[in-house]
């Protein structure tokens, strides 16, 4: 079993629960603490979040201004990286913001497809997931 990170773990369950403003801020943190590959890998993913976020939200240019600059973090990366198969993820990410990326002037109202949003696994899985919730950030 590999031992990752747990704010890294603890961002992929936010991630995968689609809370991606939540695995945002978990991953923020790992990425402040991370150097080289591993922080422009950290900042890819916190990209993606964000950019899934907004294409949630409606925030269509904005979610695509960050899906393209996640994309140009994690490339150099390789894959797998840390576990997860990055290109696969991006094929994920391809599908799911096919909808954006077919037109230079998408529908204002169109969001994700549910069955599209990408699901991040590893491989090897860790041994044991975190409680996400105690790597969130003190409310001020």
């Amino acid at each position: 079993m590999a031992d990752y990170d747990p704010r890294y773990l603890a961002g992929i369950l936010f991630f995968n629960a689609r809370d991606f403003f939540e695995a945002h801020e978990v991953w923020e943190d790992l990425w402040a603490d991370s150097h080289d590959d591993q922080r422009r890998f950290y900042q890819g993913l916190i990209q993606a979040a964000v950019a899934l976020f907004h294409f949630s939200g409606g925030n269509l240019r904005g979610a695509l201004k960050l899906y393209r600059t996640s994309q140009e973090y994690m490339r150099p990366c390789g894959s797998p990286f840390l576990g997860l198969d990055a290109a696969g993820f991006w094929k994920q990410m391809d599908r799911c913001f096919e909808p954006l990326l077919r037109t230079t002037d998408p529908d204002r109202e169109v969001r994700p497809d549910p069955a599209e949003i990408p699901v991040l696994t590893l491989d090897p899985p860790p041994a044991s997931w975190p409680d996400p919730e105690a790597f969130l950030p003190d409310e001020e």
